[in-house]
């Protein structure tokens, strides 16, 4: 059923099953880049500040919005990256 709705062009992200396992392969190796990039900007961050005690235990809201912020920035740089 999947071949003949990839054979009439219905679908257009259809990816043929011997270059499936080529993209999963890909796929998995800029994840764990992508992970270990962010890994390293998280450890760079909580050694600048002391981010456990200051969101936990002092409450501080802002450290913690500005920390989010720079997360998903990094996030999206890496993004961009991966793809291109």
């Amino acid at each position: 059923m999947l071949m003949k709705l990839a054979s009439l062009g219905s679908l257009g992200v259809v990816v043929r099953f011997d270059q499936l396992a080529e993209i999963l392969v890909t796929t998995l190796i800029f994840v764990i880049i992508g992970l270990v990039f962010f890994a390293v900007a998280y450890f760079i961050l909580s050694r600048i500040f002391d981010i456990h005690h200051e969101i936990e235990k002092d409450h501080n809201t802002a450290l913690g919005i500005i920390i989010g912020s720079i997360m998903i920035g990094i996030a999206i740089i890496i993004a961009a990256a991966i793809h291109g």
